[in-house]
């Protein structure tokens, strides 16, 4: 019989700071949870993070529907900026679906074959082209793009893809760009046991750090599932996750037992609407879209309430040609701003630290 789970909570104020306390009883253990804030932010820190649980059971990670709410929030960023803007490159070719990965089928997902279906048993010849046009091509097109323009950039870079190309790890090291990992594979995780992408997740690691002299700081796993954010914390290296699309700016989640910061992402400013149903079917579709999202957002930051855009960028997507001509005329129009902070993931996160840790210490990590 399972036993019954009681939490309690209680607050407290010492000088400026409220502490904020958590009491889990039952399940054969007892815990106590506490983190300090400041009373301006406290309720709306609160209401963001949620509280720390421990069972990983499908029910067990809390949602948050409500967010910052109608307040919003301030991010202050760097030098009064209106909006920070950052650009997401996508590395994943080599680590798709393939049986020469020793996977049970060909790949299926976000190429120009739309629609297209694994091949069980079989490689998938097409496909397998399509994606080494981004490796081979569409890599070094949108590397000059951006070491030309001196435009900051972060790769969500999958680890058995840099290991199949060096030459463009060592690229990336080279321009100074922040490469955060998008997982050992580019697979779906939903399904992955908890040692496999225990695994998976260190590896990475392990990989940039032989590859680029570093560890990466942010992840971006793509395809999680329930356990990959803990998994993540636990790990202890991470600043950030990006396994979020749930807003506009960071926030804290606290489910963990310590603050983890999530810098939510984008489907939305993403070149894979080039290769989906119902998407952009010319690069004027694609520069419209992401300018009306920039000019939105910086009205919005001018107006008082300042916020983030990221842009979804993949080397086999607006890599060719015909794309890549509407990506250099949006990237020519922002550099025009002089209130826009066009920074890297990393940078926000290191922001963030700096300026909202909800926790009286110092955050250890920077």
């Amino acid at each position: 019989m399972r036993s019954k789970t009681r939490v309690s909570t209680s607050v407290s104020v010492t000088s400026s700071w409220f502490t904020y306390r958590l009491r889990r009883r039952g399940g054969g253990d007892e815990r106590d949870v506490s983190f300090n804030l400041r009373p301006h932010a406290f309720k709306d820190q609160l209401r963001i993070c949620g509280v720390a649980r421990e069972s990983m059971a499908e029910t067990s990670v809390a949602r948050d529907l409500v967010g910052y709410g109608a307040r919003g929030f301030d991010p202050k960023w760097p030098g009064g900026k209106k909006l920070a803007l950052q650009f997401v490159l996508n590395y994943e070719e080599g680590g798709e679906n393939c049986l020469l990965n020793g996977d049970a089928a060909s790949e299926h997902l976000l190429s120009d074959i739309v629609g297209a279906a694994p091949y069980v048993g079989q490689r998938h010849m097409n496909m397998e082209s399509l994606y080494e046009y981004g490796s081979r091509a569409g890599f070094w097109r949108l590397h000059r793009a951006f070491t030309e323009r001196s435009i900051p950039l972060t790769v969500y870079a999958v680890g058995l893809a840099l290991e199949k190309n060096t030459q463009a790890a060592q690229a990336m090291k080279d321009a100074g760009w922040e490469v955060a990992s998008h997982g050992y594979r580019w697979i779906d995780y939903q399904n992955v046991d908890e040692a496999t992408e225990r695994e998976h997740i260190r590896k990475t690691v392990a990989i940039h750090e032989k590859l680029l002299g570093k560890r990466p700081v942010g992840i971006y796993q793509g395809k999680p599932n329930v356990n990959t954010r803990r998994l993540v914390v636990e790990e202890g290296g991470f600043l950030y996750d990006a396994d979020a699309y749930n807003d506009d700016l960071p926030y804290w989640n606290m489910q963990f037992g310590r603050p983890h910061l999530v810098i939510p992402y984008t489907l939305n400013n993403n070149d894979m609407k080039f290769v989906s149903a119902q998407g952009f079917n010319s690069g004027d579709q694609f520069f419209t879209y992401l300018k009306d999202a920039f000019d939105v957002l910086l009205a919005e930051g001018r107006a008082g309430q300042p916020k983030m855009m990221s842009v979804g960028l993949h080397c086999r997507v607006v890599g060719h040609p015909g794309r890549i001509a509407a990506l250099l005329r949006f990237l020519d129009y922002v550099q025009s701003f002089q209130d826009v902070w066009i920074c890297k993931r990393e940078d926000i996160a290191h922001h963030w630290y700096k300026t909202h840790y909800p926790q009286a210490a110092s955050a250890s990590k920077l």
